[in-house]
C-alpha cells in the first residue's frame, strides 16, 4: 500500500505575504503541518507541492519533499485545490508508482494533530461502504438556522424566518469544513471535482483546534490561541 501526503504551498499569498513560512508560534507556518505528518507514520512520502524557491528550501529543513516545482498555472489565485494534488501525484507516480491513497494537508493548518492524520486515515482504508474523502470538519457554534443578514435598508432579516422560535436545541447540528486535512482514495482525486460528494465522511474535530488564517486579525487571533495550547 503507497500513501502520498501532498502539502500545498505556492508563494503568492496576498493579505498575509509570505504566509506559508512566515514565523508563527516559533516555527515557519508550514513546519507545523510538515511536523504533523511526519508524526503520523503513514505516510511514503511527505511532499510539498510550491512554486517558490525559499518555501521550498524551508519544507526540505522541515522533512518533507520537493521533487518538482509546481507550474504557474498551477500557482495564481484562482487555482482549487484538486487540480494542484493531481499535478502532484501524476509527477510523484511517473518517478515511484502508483499510490493508492492521498492527503492533502494545507501549509497553514498549525493545529492539525497527528492523532487525527492517522484516525481518519484508518476510517478512509478501513470503511464498510466504500469511501471517495474523508475530510476535517468542526460544528457551527451557533445555529445556521437561525442567521440574520443586513438588507439594502439596513434592516435584520432571518435568512430562515420559520425557525425564529424553534429552540436551539430542537434544530438539527451543522457543520463546515474544516480547513485542516482531505484524505482520498487515488482514483476520487481524478473523477471528483469536489471534496463533497456522495461518498464523503467528515472527521470531526473540536472547534477550539479550528481557526481559518485569512486576514492579520486570524493571524493573532490563532497565534494566541495556539500559545495557550502549548503552556504547560
Amino acid at each position: 500500500m503507497s500513501v502520498l501526503m501532498v502539502i500545498p504551498a505556492r508563494g503568492g499569498s496576498k493579505r498575509i505575504p509570505r504566509k506559508n513560512i512566515k514565523p508563527f508560534a516559533g516555527k515557519p507556518m508550514l513546519q507545523w503541518s510538515v511536523e504533523a505528518a511526519r508524526e503520523a507514520q503513514c505516510f511514503n512520502h511527505i511532499v510539498v507541492s510550491t512554486d517558490d524557491d525559499e518555501i521550498a528550501e524551508v519544507a526540505r529543513i522541515a522533512g518533507a519533499q520537493v521533487p518538482f516545482m509546481r507550474p504557474n498555472d498551477l500557482a495564481d489565485d484562482y487555482t482549487p485545490t484538486i487540480p494542484v494534488i493531481r499535478h502532484a501525484i501524476e509527477t510523484y507516480e511517473a518517478e515511484h508508482g502508483r499510490v493508492d491513497y492521498v492527503c492533502c494537508l494545507y501549509a497553514t493548518a498549525p493545529f492539525v494533530e497527528a492523532d487525527d492524520l492517522a484516525a481518519s486515515f484508518a476510517e478512509l482504508a478501513h470503511a464498510k461502504v466504500p469511501l471517495d474523502f474523508v475530510v476535517s470538519g468542526t460544528e457551527f457554534s451557533f445555529p445556521i438556522q437561525r442567521a440574520v443578514r443586513i438588507n439594502d435598508e439596513g434592516l435584520v432579516e432571518m435568512f430562515m424566518p420559520e425557525h425564529a422560535s424553534t429552540r436551539s436545541q430542537d434544530l438539527p447540528k451543522a457543520w463546515h469544513d474544516a480547513g485542516q486535512f482531505y484524505w482520498g482514495q487515488r482514483d476520487a482525486w481524478f473523477s471528483q471535482d469536489s471534496f463533497f460528494t456522495a461518498r464523503t465522511r467528515l472527521f470531526p474535530l473540536p472547534s477550539f483546534r479550528v481557526q481559518d488564517i485569512d486576514t492579520p486579525d486570524d493571524w493573532l487571533r490563532a497565534e494566541w490561541m495556539k500559545k495557550a495550547m502549548q503552556k504547560p
